[in-house]
């Protein structure tokens, strides 16, 4: 199990973006949350297989269609455990 911090700029903010990661996650079965950062960002935590967790990179490159990506910072690291399900957080 492998954890992906990632953090997407662009028009990634009121255009649902939360909510297309939100759905994106649980279809793939992975653990973590998303949340919109002062910055203008949106910031993604996720847990799961590697194989999970690149497909939810490919996702967040491309975003729901209202969204502009301009680039996806990621950093991955060992799964530490414990979350459960995938939340909005705030």
């Amino acid at each position: 199990m492998e954890r992906l911090h990632a953090v997407v700029h662009g028009d990634v903010q009121g255009v649902g973006f939360r909510y297309f990661v939100q759905r994106k996650a649980q279809q793939l079965g992975l653990q973590g949350w998303v949340r919109n950062n002062d910055d203008g960002t949106v910031e993604v935590v996720a847990e799961g297989s590697r194989e999970q967790l690149e497909d939810l990179k490919r996702a967040l490159q491309e975003g729901p269609r209202m969204a502009r990506v301009d680039r996806v910072e990621t950093r991955w690291s060992n799964a530490t455990g414990g979350m459960r399900g995938f939340d909005l957080a705030w």
